[in-house]
């Protein structure tokens, strides 16, 4: 059980450090990471069965029981969020053998991105706020790397803003706990969340939950704290814009729904209206700049927008189809922005632009590019029975039953407008006359080898979408442990 709780952090962390020894060795470099994901992922894939099967397992490092030690601890919702990240992962890396360029291989480019996951999984299965701050930390720092990696100007300029804002929102966050552990005295989340049922939640701890917001929503790109997001993600190559789409704003999701189910569950008239009217400000916020670019990578960057919004909303009603809802549309919204930001990448390969305006007819010399696009495109807009069908419908019909009516119309309307922003960039890319401008010559060896990862995310969302029904059992248990607190806390102080 200790193994496999902490198998998916452990490996990709070992092999960020082997690989660091193979600089050079660019061969070396891939084969290793795809065995480190690929032994990563069957070890979470356990673990999911694990959870599945016996409950939420926990652990606390060192001989000290809980509440003292470090707890590590994997419920449904941390164990799919691991698996579903170290998929991606494993698919962007197969994407980058093509994609992203030797040169940028050999400076760290794959030990970065294991330290990143590294990150990304501690964060989603820590049992102790403080050490969320430390794995955000790891992937924060990993991150820095990925962004400026290759150093064009562009990318130099962005970076600065994303690690100014991220080491603002950093230092913030550990004024945040500080405050927590001066008034409750404790760091492990589920003693957190006793303690502060114990004192009902008086001014101070909504205050803090209030801080939590700001510093998770910055990190979450949460409505108005979202401005540093489209041009930070613009800069880098097209498989870090993946990584980054698919997984780093998730973490910050992540956060909110954790410590907003877990610890501030007493004021939920304030805390909880407060989240849902900036998820839904996030989605008007993200709806608008869809339709405002005409840039590829920029339309579907705002589209993360509005899954943040979209999913947070879903949180916020604290009912069991909003939180149903909100959970499957998380896992949804990391499969289909992986495929597609691997797919944009596709046609600017192709294209040789991002700009929607200077392409035109590729369907008649990519087809099957047009039609994986397509697909890809109905499902994040939530066409049925694709994947983003399911979450979305949970998640109006939460709020319709928790009478928050201008919600689900906000949410339905948006549907409309991401299924408008990404049909656009079909109708310019694959119809239309062929662009006049002279196209870059491409390798179709290239092309078919970033195809085969693109189309595999793509089946795979089509997959998580058709196989709703025996999805649904392991939904439920990642919303059953939200909804009572209970169950978590019992796992983690009486192990």
């Amino acid at each position: 059980m200790i193994n496999l709780l902490l198998f998916p952090i452990i490996l990709p962390f070992l092999f960020a450090i082997i690989l660091l020894f193979f600089k050079e060795n660019v061969r070396v470099q891939r084969s290793l990471t795809c065995v480190g994901l690929l032994i990563s992922l069957v070890a979470a894939l356990f673990l999911v069965a694990k959870v599945k099967a016996d409950g939420v397992q926990a652990i606390t490092l060192g001989s000290w029981p809980a509440p003292f030690g470090i707890s590590m601890v994997s419920d449904m919702l941390s164990a799919l969020l691991v698996t579903t990240t170290i998929l991606i992962t494993l698919f962007v890396v197969l994407y980058s053998f093509t994609a992203i360029g030797e040169e940028r291989e050999r400076f760290f480019y794959y030990p970065a991105i294991l330290f990143m996951i590294t990150g990304i999984n501690g964060a989603f299965t820590t049992g102790d706020i403080f050490n969320m701050f430390v794995f955000f930390e790891v992937l924060l720092i990993a991150s820095y790397l990925l962004i400026v990696l290759g150093g064009e100007k562009k990318q130099l300029r962005e970076s600065m803003k994303y690690i100014l804002v991220n080491v603002i929102s950093s230092a913030l966050f550990v004024i945040t706990v500080a405050y927590l552990y001066s008034v409750i005295g404790t760091l492990n989340m589920a003693d957190i969340s006793v303690k502060i049922a114990e004192i009902g939640q008086p001014g101070i701890i909504t205050v803090i939950a209030v801080l939590f917001l700001i510093v998770f929503g910055v990190k979450g790109s949460l409505f108005p704290l979202y401005f540093w997001l489209p041009g930070s993600y613009a800069a880098p190559p097209i498989p870090v814009l993946a990584l980054f789409g698919a997984l780093l704003t998730k973490v910050g999701i992540y956060a909110i729904i954790r410590t907003y189910t877990l610890f501030f569950v007493h004021d939920i008239g304030f805390t909880h209206g407060l989240l849902s009217a900036l998820a839904l400000l996030t989605i008007i916020a993200g709806c608008i700049g869809a339709l405002a670019y005409f840039d590829v990578k920029q339309i579907i960057i705002y589209n993360i927008i509005i899954a943040v919004g979209v999913i947070l909303f879903g949180a916020a009603q604290m009912n069991e189809a909003g939180l149903t809802g909100a959970v499957f549309y998380l896992i949804h919204d990391m499969l289909i922005k992986g495929a597609l930001f691997l797919l944009i990448g596709i046609i600017v390969y192709v294209t040789g632009t991002s700009s929607l305006r200077k392409m035109g007819g590729l369907m008649n010399t990519h087809a099957p590019l047009g039609w994986m696009y397509l697909i890809a495109a109905f499902g994040l807009a939530g066409i049925p029975p694709l994947s983003g069908f399911v979450g979305k419908l949970l998640i109006v019909k939460g709020a319709f039953e928790a009478g928050n009516v201008l919600g689900s119309i906000i949410i339905l309307a948006s549907s409309l407008v991401v299924l408008l922003s990404v049909i656009r960039i079909f109708i310019y890319a694959f119809w239309g006359d062929p662009t006049t401008v002279e196209l870059p010559t491409t390798n179709r060896r290239t092309y078919r080898k970033m195809m085969i990862p693109a189309a595999a995310l793509v089946i795979l969302s089509v997959l998580y979408g058709v196989g709703t029904e025996w999805l649904i059992p392991y939904m439920t248990d990642a919303t059953d442990v939200l909804l009572q607190p209970s169950i978590y806390i019992d796992a983690v102080l009486k192990e």
